[in-house]
């Protein structure tokens, strides 16, 4: 097996080893080549979370990526037919991409490419930075050889980033706002010759051939990154943010408040925590006036369960804060029931915002204490009494168990006192001692 085979699979969890394995499958009863590319590959090699399973293959992506939908019994949320590109979403919360090998070629900045297919290395070649331009093979054949026609593997070793080609910005505008969250997500430097084709870029005002919602989706990205506010900082120094709104600026922008939810996000809340986006959203928009709020969360496109969740926000926050100082809530059973049964987004804007002392110890304990001390009660010891998992007294077995576990008391642990040992009289004096 390929190191690269087994750098992929350490960092995958068992329902996407099983999403590689059924593309893998799919590709080689297609008669097709398929290559794990992009992000994926970018994060397995320096040593990070892999969220997003992005696949290219030789032709036929939309019909690959549809079976590759039904065989796992997930669904395509987005097409391209133009790039012959599709987005699904799969279960466990696994987002893939299937997308044929192409070329771009642009007659005019953010304009619409003229398409032709192309062989895997044209394809990572004409992407936007080095470390986003390599492929990892699942081909039988050929399995874990790392395809990298740019040198990308050399650049995250060094923290760099560095262009895969002159013409990325006049390309694809986007560009320039993907390079500014990268920099600061990833802490890496800007190679000179990229630094000096973004400041042409932007004296050229390219960045202007590019969408709000374009720079929209960026800043969402942001929501879960550990230096979301020095990028969004980096937006602002940049006159970029006046695309989604002329007034998040300066101290509308809120770095202050932001910078208190990043800390509580990566402080608090275990690493592997859904993404609080809505929450980040809430904190962002927070010194805007009305008008603005509503005209800049429209650029942002949320689907109605999001715009739901984040007008129910507040209240929801109230209603936790108001049940975690309770009286009623005095056993470790009840503050876990009512933590665990928030959003991460309800829970992180009631540390956000509760001045309450108690209601922040007892967040932090259900993080630190509790949610480890749930866990140790497992789906098979309940299924160990004989009762039929997925049924509903199966389920409240369960609970009853991690409730008796939580309100359980430590045993006291007694400490023997120290034997006393006679010694024998010597010369007439009688001696003890510790055993």
């Amino acid at each position: 097996m390929s190191d690269y085979i087994f750098q992929l699979e350490s960092h995958l969890d068992a329902s996407q080893h099983r999403v590689v394995l059924e593309m893998q499958r799919i590709a080689t009863e297609a008669g097709m080549n398929v290559w794990l590319t992009g992000g994926a590959m970018r994060d397995v090699l320096r040593g990070a979370r892999v969220y997003d399973l992005d696949f290219t293959v030789e032709h036929d992506a939309p019909k690959a990526g549809k079976a590759l939908a039904e065989a796992l019994g997930g669904h395509v949320v987005s097409a391209d037919p133009l790039k012959r590109w599709v987005e699904l979403n799969l279960p466990g919360g696994i987002r893939a991409s299937v997308a044929n090998s192409r070329t771009e070629k642009f007659v005019k900045p953010g304009g619409k490419p003229q398409i032709a297919p192309a062989g895997i290395h044209e394809d990572l070649s004409r992407r936007d930075f080095t470390m986003n331009a390599m492929g990892l093979t699942l081909n039988r054949g050929s399995r874990g050889l790392l395809v990298d026609p740019t040198n990308g593997q050399a650049d995250l070793q060094n923290r760099e980033l560095r262009a895969t080609n002159s013409y990325i910005f006049y390309d694809d505008p986007a560009r320039i706002f993907r390079l500014v969250r990268f920099q600061h997500v990833l802490g890496f430097t800007l190679a000179p010759r990229l630094q000096a084709q973004l400041d042409h870029a932007l004296a050229s005002g390219l960045q202007k051939h590019s969408s709000g919602t374009v720079l929209a989706a960026e800043v969402r990205a942001l929501a879960g990154e550990a230096n979301a506010v020095n990028a969004l900082e980096a937006f602002d120094k940049l006159g970029l943010l006046t695309a989604l709104c002329p007034g998040l600026s300066g101290a509308k922008l809120n770095a202050s408040g932001l910078t208190k939810f990043e800390k509580l996000l990566h402080g608090v809340l275990p690493s592997g925590t859904e993404t609080a986006g809505i929450a980040f959203l809430h904190i962002l928009t927070e010194k805007l006036g009305s008008r603005e709020r509503t005209e800049l969360l429209a650029t942002f496109g949320l689907s109605k369960p999001e715009a739901d969740q984040l007008k129910q926000l507040d209240a929801q926050a109230k209603k936790l804060e108001a049940l975690l100082k309770s009286a009623k809530v005095n056993r470790p059973s009840h503050i876990y029931q009512a933590i665990n049964a928030a959003s991460s987004d309800v829970v992180l804007m009631v540390l956000y915002s509760s001045a309450q002392r108690m209601v922040q110890d007892r967040i932090r304990t259900y993080y630190q204490k509790y949610l480890g001390q749930a866990e140790e009660i497992t789906e098979e010891q309940i299924a160990a009494t004989g009762l039929k998992p997925g049924t509903p007294k199966f389920h409240k077995a369960l609970r009853d168990r991690v409730a008796a576990h939580l309100n359980a008391r430590p045993k006291k642990i007694v400490v023997p006192e120290p034997e006393v040992v006679v010694i024998p009289p010597v010369n007439g004096r009688r001696k003890t001692s510790g055993a």
